[in-house]
């Protein structure tokens, strides 16, 4: 599936890096069970966005939190020991870049169209017409409003996750789609000529 295979080249790029947490600027070390600090609280509560943890974010790594990491592991096909280390982090990270991506550009669009702007990042990485990793895909240079005009600073909400971890696990409702646009607003004459092939809510999706 093409989107694991992003997920497999994502954590080896990320994992030659030293890694920062969402909250940019701010080094992340292993957490496991046991562990009580803010980088926890982080944790929890971007695994509650996105449904692995039913309970609130109190900053203590416990059994509740380790089997959340196990299942978020098990789903993302990482190594499943339950600590949250290079790998789980930097995937963590990846999918908090690209939900901020969602949330700045669809967030007033059905579930399904959230994901497929998550599909066509997705999509993007495995082209041979853009990066090579979703970092490069999202600050590419004017491939995403969102970026340029700060709405890519707002914080995410849980349908933005949840849209992201719909296409990260392989749904792509843009149909394999590099594009997208709304065709009411659009005002480049090169984005109208791309071939649609599907249009949902108010973006049409194309390549």
């Amino acid at each position: 599936m093409k989107q694991l295979f992003s997920i497999s080249k994502a954590i080896v790029a990320l994992a030659a890096l030293f890694f920062v947490f969402p909250s940019e600027g701010h080094a992340s070390s292993l957490l496991k069970n046991g562990d009580s600090n803010a980088e926890v609280k982080e944790l929890q509560k971007q695994l509650i966005e996105l449904d692995y943890l039913d309970t609130d974010a109190t900053g203590h790594y416990g059994p509740l939190t380790e089997q959340a990491v196990r299942n978020f592991q098990s789903d993302f096909n990482l190594v499943v020991d339950g600590i949250t280390g290079v790998a789980t982090h930097s995937l963590l990270e990846e999918i908090h870049k690209l939900a901020r991506i969602v949330y700045g550009e669809a967030r007033g669009e059905a579930f399904e169209g959230q994901v497929a702007v998550a599909a066509v990042a997705l999509n993007r990485v495995e082209s041979d017409e853009f990066p090579s990793t979703l970092a490069g895909v999202i600050y590419q240079r004017n491939a995403f409003t969102a970026v340029h005009d700060g709405q890519y600073d707002l914080s995410p909400d849980a349908t933005a996750y949840q849209a992201v971890r719909e296409a990260y696990k392989g749904n792509d409702p843009s149909q394999g789609a590099l594009y997208y646009f709304n065709p009411a607003i659009a005002t480049s004459e090169w984005i109208q000529t791309r071939t649609i092939e599907r249009t949902i809510g108010n973006h049409a999706f194309a390549n």
